[in-house]
């Protein structure tokens, strides 16, 4: 992973303004856009085969398996369960488990839920007793995907996207994502370098446990004393929402790179707009188009999330931001040309509903 040391210390001022404030100049675009292509839930129809296009509240599990043949190599090794309706949990980690043995699966793993957001819910296992745990604390009815963890240092988004009437797609954003952490100074405990670190200060309430959605540090984990130099991570995923950095890299991408992605995504049918989140080795090897895992696929609702690096403008965000829900619709126009029909309003606000409710319901992230 390419060093931070040009990059600003704490967050962009896209990051820092309120989601629901930040948003609105893309709403107003959105509104705009549909009554120029006479739909508003136009988009449904980005990836015809995906529930809503993968707008939000969508399977994500229904990308992973839709990839075929030799491309599942890139893939993450992972399972998927339905938490029992009427079942204690132990009963469905003995399910968990005699399905790991089967495909290969072994602790420490992954655990999230199939309908997820920003890292809601996704947890490290290291064992069958925090398994027991987590699959307890997960919504009745509600599926989840059990994972391979990967190795790899590096994270990266890696956003493609394709015209229907094009036979290859292209890789326009690229975005390493480095995980929360503080360094160490030899005298300084965790809790006071979270204290003293601008970024890490920012989500101080995550990392020090007060926030029920994620579950943070212990006292005794709070209290260490990092040795000089040493790198302390501060949570297990790198989402933005808790602290997690992320760097534009569309300097790296190559044309081997664009190949290796567009072949992938050729697998999935009629997928033509969204982002995979990986681990790779290095980005020489990325670079290559090797030495990468897939860990998670997200479709129409994908954001190209360079746009979150703190050296980017505002004014640049949302140019971007505007590009890409324009070309949404394109795609989607397109589509809607070739026979596919755009879901309703009412299905669209009822994903939101079930999306939301699920998230409240998560287990911690960690």
């Amino acid at each position: 992973m390419p060093r931070l040391a040009d990059l600003r210390a704490h967050g962009s001022i896209a990051e820092h303004i309120p989601p629901p404030l930040f948003y609105v100049p893309l709403v107003l675009q959105w509104i705009g856009l549909g009554v120029r292509y006479r739909s508003f839930t136009l988009p449904t129809i980005a990836n015809p085969n995906i529930e809503l296009a993968g707008l939000l509240g969508e399977s994500k599990v229904s990308y992973l398996d839709q990839i075929q043949g030799e491309e599942r190599k890139w893939l993450a090794p992972y399972l998927s369960l339905v938490r029992g309706p009427n079942v204690p949990a132990a009963a469905d980690v003995k399910a968990a488990l005699f399905q790991m043995s089967e495909v290969g699966l072994h602790f420490p793993i992954v655990a999230k839920p199939d309908i997820g957001w920003r890292g809601y819910g996704v947890r490290l296992i290291q064992d069958a007793d925090e398994l027991n745990t987590y699959v307890d604390g997960f919504p009745r009815g509600a599926r989840l995907i059990l994972q391979k963890t990967i190795d790899y240092d590096g994270e990266a988004g890696v956003f493609y996207l394709r015209q229907p009437d094009e036979p290859h797609g292209r890789v326009p954003s690229l975005t390493l994502r480095y995980f929360p952490f503080v360094v160490g100074d030899g005298h300084s405990t965790v809790r006071e370098l979270v204290d003293k670190e601008p970024r890490a200060n920012w989500k101080a309430q995550l990392h020090l446990g007060m926030r029920s959605q994620h579950r943070g540090f212990a006292s005794e984990q709070l209290d260490q004393v990092p040795a000089a130099g040493e790198i302390f991570r501060l949570a297990f995923i790198g989402s933005n929402r808790v602290g997690g950095l992320y760097r534009d890299a569309s300097a790296y991408i190559t044309p081997e790179l664009e190949r290796c992605f567009d072949t992938i995504s050729r697998a999935m049918p009629e997928f033509y707009i969204g982002r995979y989140d990986i681990r790779f080795a290095s980005i020489d090897r990325l670079q290559q188009g090797q030495d990468f895992a897939i860990i998670e696929i997200n479709g129409a609702g994908a954001e190209a999330i360079h746009v979150w690096d703190p050296n980017m403008g505002l004014g640049e965000v949302y140019r971007t931001l505007f590009t890409y829900q324009e070309t949404l619709f394109q795609i989607s126009a397109k589509n809607r040309d070739r026979g596919f029909t755009p879901a309703s309003m009412s299905q669209l606000l009822r994903a939101i509903r079930k999306q939301n409710a699920l998230i409240r319901r998560y287990p911690p992230s960690s």
